[in-house]
């Protein structure tokens, strides 16, 4: 049951437990690797050991001659190109001709079990001709002897280039009375999510085939499945279970998942792909390593007059979300602050290693980074408080960017205002003795991405279903995807408000694409506002119905009526009414079930240049965070004390899972400050298992107060926006901020070590610059 809803609503806006609660702490909750089926077999897959290498021959005669073996698949089965952006479409399922990483499938199994699976992949014998190796991304912005995909732009690794230039920025430069330039430098991160990746398939005597999955997006993988397996869309069923965590590491369909598929057409029989966690890592597709060079110009007020961007990117073997990618790390720049001049040159290269794709905050994190670092300086330089200068430049409700992003609603200075004054800023700020320090990072994020990214067929960005019959339970159908962040909840909340009935008497159906209409799936930060309003209207349709039929029960017209609390009463005399059942049953005397629709589509916005709808979005959210810290000067340790969140979502409708969303984004904002790195040896990952890569402990997470301040969205479902990246992004530059404070040591590389803490430290001690006496 909700608590603490605000005026006018029973669920929305107070705390509602997730409704699949009970079976996750019971351990009731089916997973993909939880199911079976009859005769299931196993699958294996032989992964490259060789960077960059042409494949001359696979010998499988010895595996597929083992007893219990029963499929060994190579490349040249099934060769069609995919990817998730269908102009980038340069993965297989299985290498043809070449592998691109350690790590590349050359070759698959189905066997009796994993035993069996693990001896057949160890008697296939690959030869291969060793390639050039490009692990530095520098290398590959110039025409290279063996480039790693032929469609690399000139001879070269790039994937993908973007300039873009708005306004006059050499002008603007000119004029500056202040200019700041950071270089960032941002190692690869992964998700590091909890459940691994698996996939069961089977494929069925009747030419079908079902497919069970831990997808972030059911829809991307069905199409890829057809494509690469050349069976028409009706036939492939896909089926998604509860998911252990995602963060866009799900987001495109894996090669995995249509190998399994090909096992199973290939042996008529269930097929269970389950990778281990150093194959997780391999599949990776997590935040790309970057260098990012921020140029800021102010004028001797501290108002922006430019930014200038150059952004070098590190794709990996395959593009994956690249090309957005390229374009987010220059245009995601832009909020919360007025910018009237932008430059930006990005380059996304190709290299040897696991590839990046989409993670939490795609494209946003590490440019946010430069910008309020350099936007802390800028304000010690100009000697104005940072907020200040932060609130001289935000940006307006109603406002357009320069590059045409459209502002309906911001409460980025209340987030000003609210982290100010709970962090007890005045006190604290360059007040506190040498070691501890408060620091101010800001934030601007999507509510979804305006432009779906495959425009045919035009088709709705989210739809909605529901369907009622005379029990009254209400079954809603919905291919958005839940990964843990509550939209199961979320959804079945809407239905249940605007219907005035229980949550108990809403059924969120598993996704199934045989029954549940299509939504584009879990990733920017989209599912609050396009199927949160695509639920609303869905069950404003069959709310119609059922004041119809209501007022023909009570003999009065539907303008009259209101929707109580599992009734629907007249609202001058709300003595006078019927129950939900009653009006349900009135309204299927003539046609059965009810079932009613809704779909979301954003309205048109951005611009007509080439890249315009990279980064447009029917909303934005707004962050404010301080952090205070304490650092050990002698050992370089530090801990992030508190964070004080100023978050802008609009309305919360839910506030149990907004502010888990904020904790969850600052654990992995610090996570990725504190020490996550993928460490490597030329094109060698070092650390694939989560005993070598760092996550955050639990006794290294602050208190976090989270300080909820929108307004609402006009545009959003019941005026909300998004809170499930947006909250990341504000965390790391907050805390390199307050490390500033606490020993006036600026870090433009991450991950901030203590290593690398002390080393600054003694640098700017042996440079005779004092630090609070220090």
């Amino acid at each position: 049951m909700a608590t603490t809803s605000p005026p006018g609503f029973r669920l929305l806006g107070g705390r509602i437990p997730y409704i699949e609660g009970p079976l996750k702490v019971s351990g009731r909750a089916e997973y993909t690797d939880d199911i079976k089926r009859p005769g299931m077999l196993f699958g294996g897959l032989l992964r490259s050991p060789w960077a960059h290498a042409r494949l001359r021959s696979i010998d499988v005669r010895a595996a597929r001659a083992m007893p219990g073996v029963f499929a060994v698949l190579t490349g040249e089965r099934y060769p069609t190109p995919f990817g998730v952006l269908p102009m980038t479409h340069d993965e297989t399922a299985i290498a043809v001709g070449k592998a691109r990483y350690v790590g590349d499938i050359l070759a698959a199994v189905a066997a009796s079990d994993e035993v069996t699976a693990e001896q057949a992949l160890r008697a296939i014998r690959v030869d291969a001709e060793i390639l050039p190796e490009y692990a530095d991304p520098k290398v590959g912005v110039l025409p290279v002897k063996e480039p790693i995909h032929a469609r690399g732009l000139a001879g070269t690794n790039i994937q993908k280039e973007v300039v873009q230039h708005f306004g006059d920025v050499d002008a603007a430069l000119r004029l500056a009375a202040h200019t700041v330039r950071v270089r960032g430098i941002f190692p690869g991160v992964t998700h590091a999510f909890t459940e691994p990746l698996v996939t069961i398939a089977e494929a069925t005597p009747d030419g079908r085939l079902t497919v069970w999955s831990a997808t972030q997006v059911p829809h991307y993988l069905h199409r890829s499945l057809s494509e690469v397996l050349g069976i028409p869309m009706h036939r492939i069923r896909v089926i998604k279970p509860e998911v252990g965590g995602g963060f866009g590491g799900k987001s495109d369909p894996l090669p995995h998942e249509i190998v399994c598929a090909a096992l199973a057409i290939e042996t008529g029989r269930p097929v269970k792909l389950r990778v281990d966690r150093e194959d997780v890592f391999l599949t990776n597709h997590g935040r790309h390593p970057t260098q990012n060079d921020v140029t800021i110009a102010t004028d001797p007020d501290g108002h922006i007059l430019a930014y200038d961007i150059d952004a070098l990117i590190e794709g990996g073997a395959w593009s994956s979300f690249g090309t957005v990618t390229t374009y987010y790390n220059g245009v995601l720049s832009m909020g919360p602050y007025k910018v009237p001049n932008f430059r930006y040159r990005g380059r996304r290269v190709y290299t040897n290693k696991p590839p990046s794709g989409a993670m939490r905050a795609h494209g946003g994190t590490n440019i946010r980074y430069s910008v309020e670092v350099a936007l802390d300086e800028l304000a010690e330089k100009i000697g104005i408080d940072p907020f200040e200068l932060r609130r001289r430049n935000a940006l307006p409700p109603g406002s357009t960017t320069i590059n045409e992003f459209r502002i309906t609603s911001t409460s980025f200075l209340r987030c000003l205002e609210a982290a100010r004054e709970k962090s007890g800023w005045e006190g604290k700020f360059r007040k506190q003795p040498f070691g501890r320090g408060v620091g101010l990072g800001c934030g601007f994020y999507i509510s979804g991405s305006n432009s779906p990214i495959h425009f045919t067929p035009k088709m709705p960005q989210s739809t909605v279903h529901l369907k009622v019959d005379m029990d009254g339970g209400i079954a809603v159908h919905s291919m958005q995807a839940d990964i843990g962040q509550g939209s199961n909840t979320l959804l079945a909340a809407i239905v249940a408000e605007v219907l005035g009935v229980d949550l108990e008497r809403v059924h969120v159906v598993r996704v199934d694409s045989d029954v549940s209409p299509i939504d584009l799936g879990s990733y920017s930060s989209r599912v609050t506002f396009m199927m949160g309003n695509a639920a609303r209207l869905a069950a404003e349709d069959l709310r119609n119905k059922l004041l119809e039929a209501a007022s023909h029960l009570v003999g009065h017209p539907v303008e009259q009526l209101v929707v109580g609390h599992e009734r629907i009463e007249v609202r001058h005399r709300p003595e006078i009414g019927t129950s939900f059942l009653e009006a349900l049953h009135a309204a299927m005397e003539h046609t059965g079930a009810l079932t009613a629709t809704g779909a979301y589509s954003s309205p048109p916005m951005g611009g007509t240049f080439k890249g315009a709808r990279a980064g447009t979005a029917p909303a934005y959210s707004f962050a404010a965070y301080v952090a205070e810290v304490e650092v050990d000067a002698e050992t370089g340790e530090f801990h992030v004390e508190t964070v004080w969140a100023a978050f802008d979502c609009g309305r919360p409708l839910n506030r149990l899972a907004v502010e888990g969303q904020i904790e969850g984004s600052i654990h992995m904002g610090l996570g990725q400050l504190m020490g996550e790195t993928m460490s490597y040896r030329g094109t060698r990952l070092m650390n694939p298992s989560l005993l070598e890569y760092k996550i955050p402990a639990p006794q290294q997470m602050p208190r976090v107060e989270c300080l909820l301040v929108g307004e609402d969205d006009p545009e959003g479902p019941f005026g909300a926006k998004e809170a499930g990246e947006g909250p990341l992004v504000a965390t790391l530059p907050a805390v390199a901020n307050a490390l500033y404070d606490a020993v006036g040591v600026r870090f433009a590389t991450l991950p901030i070590t203590p290593d690398r803490v002390v080393k600054g430290i003694e640098e700017r001690r042996r440079s005779g610059r004092a630090w609070k006496g220090a």
